[in-house]
């Protein structure tokens, strides 16, 4: 049995027609909405103004106005859908009220079945403007190369299994390190898959402020908080029909962490500063570049979301781990880089290909990226030599014995080494890695935010002193 798309929705209803009203109304409750249902444009004002409504459904004329005064006003915020009932002779003015903000409008007398149709095309409507809010640039194609031929099959297997399914989708967990391509591997699943058509949305979960998360990711009444002047839906409400994306998914909070397995496992979600809980079915795909079963044992994650979400999973290799790939991988980066910059594509000879394949590429496939571009910019007309790759430090030399990061050859000099110095090197180097972000360094480098902020600010102070 399919659910009703008003299951759970309040509903403003202003109808002077008693009869009628008392149709409408009796088909919305049944069909799972609480309905406020007035017949004046005055009511309608006063229930305005103690309640918040999911959407209102409002006829024209009315013994004291029209109805469509009432988004003249701007008295509905944009979380409410608004259709506007019009006799045959008005189609001109609800065209108007469309034009002040309405979602849709019907023509009476109409088939009920048609209002609740309306209502989910207006939401989705509404939903494609909030994930247009996080949409990110141009995708390229995914380059897979012999390396990744194992995920490319285990990608295969979960669209096709996807395809098989008529209700919910399963969670999908990614793994890997910083930069190995866990948002394009999202993005290929959601492109691949049933959803295609619908919202994709994608959130960083370290780039949330702790005070703002949960009104970001559910969405907030009006009045929840000091500055929430008018309703908003949150991303996983956006996301319905479609895909939520959470990167970075440790950085949650623990709270946090409670409520989103609860919005999975009920298939419900509820506003900050909302009295009930409404129907949501966003496909979850999570990454996260740490060792979950590690944080969990550690207290820093929840276990039951751990096993909610560790359903599908899905292991990215590092770039150093992928061999002859890197090559594919940077001959399709260059051909991307070069017809964005309007240029033809330099050559990358075979000292170029021999550096490449002997870095370890800490930063993974967005580092290699930033690689191919910069050498475009700088130094393409000569051919990529990459000759800064070679002896490049911590990052750039190879291993030393049992994977160690620091150079083998490496003494400490007769004058001293300040252990203080070196750990700042380190903690900046993460910090470089992961672009500033403070939570996301402490898990590369095993401690916790406070050790990384206490070293920033000491960095800092060392700066405006002198030292």
């Amino acid at each position: 049995m399919a659910i009703s798309p008003l299951l759970g929705l309040s509903i403003l209803l202003l109808e002077d027609e008693v009869f009628f009203r008392k149709r409408l109304a009796a088909f919305l409750v049944r069909e799972g909405a609480e309905v406020t249902a007035v017949a004046t444009v005055a009511a309608a004002r006063q229930a305005l103004a103690s309640m918040v409504f999911d959407a209102a459904v409002l006829d024209v004329n009315l013994p004291d106005g029209r109805g469509t005064s009432l988004l003249m006003e701007k008295l509905f915020p944009p979380t409410t859908n608004v259709i506007v009932m019009t006799a045959e002779g008005g189609v001109a003015g609800a065209v108007e009220a469309v034009r002040a903000g309405a979602a849709d409008y019907l023509v009476k007398p109409f088939d009920l079945d048609e209002l609740p149709v309306r209502l989910a095309q207006a939401r989705r409507t509404r939903q494609a403007r909030r994930a247009a809010e996080f949409r990110r640039g141009q995708e390229g194609e995914l380059v897979f190369g012999e390396s990744l031929a194992g995920v490319r099959e285990q990608l295969a297997k979960i669209t096709a299994a996807d395809r098989r399914l008529t209700g919910y989708l399963p969670p999908v967990l990614i793994e890997g390190e910083t930069g190995t391509g866990k948002t394009a591997i999202a993005r290929w699943i959601h492109r691949n898959g049933p959803r295609a058509d619908e919202a994709l949305v994608e959130l960083n979960c370290s780039a949330l402020l702790d005070s703002l998360a949960e009104s970001e990711l559910f969405g907030h009444e009006r009045g929840a908080f000091t500055d929430a002047k008018a309703a908003r839906i949150g991303l996983m409400e956006a996301a319905d029909g479609g895909t939520l994306f959470l990167d970075e998914l440790p950085s949650l909070a623990a709270g946090l962490q409670a409520k989103l397995l609860t919005a999975i496992e009920d298939h419900m979600l509820r506003r900050v500063g909302a009295s009930r809980a409404i129907p949501v079915d966003a496909r979850i795909i999570a990454a996260t570049n740490a060792d979950l079963a590690g944080l969990v044992a550690a207290g820093k994650f929840r276990e039951d979301l751990l096993h909610r979400l560790d359903l599908f999973r899905v292991r990215l290799p590092a770039l150093r781990e992928r061999g002859q790939d890197i090559l594919v991988l940077a001959e399709e980066l260059l051909a991307r880089v070069s017809r964005r910059y309007g240029l033809k594509p330099p050559v990358i000879p075979a000292e170029g290909r021999a550096r490449l394949l002997a870095y370890r590429w800490p930063g993974n496939v967005r580092e290699l990226a930033h690689e191919i571009e910069r050498a475009i910019v700088f130094g393409g007309e000569r051919g990529l030599m990459f000759s800064h790759l070679v002896g490049s430090g911590l990052v750039g030399s190879p291993p030393g014995p049992n994977g160690h990061w620091f150079r083998p050859d490496f003494s400490f000099p007769e004058s001293g080494f300040s252990l203080e110095a070196a750990i700042d090197q380190i903690v900046d180097r993460a910090l470089q890695q992961v672009d500033g972000n403070a939570s996301a360094a402490a898990r590369l480098l095993g401690v916790s935010r406070d050790v990384v902020r206490y070293r920033i600010k000491g960095t800092r102070e060392k700066d405006i002193s002198g030292e």
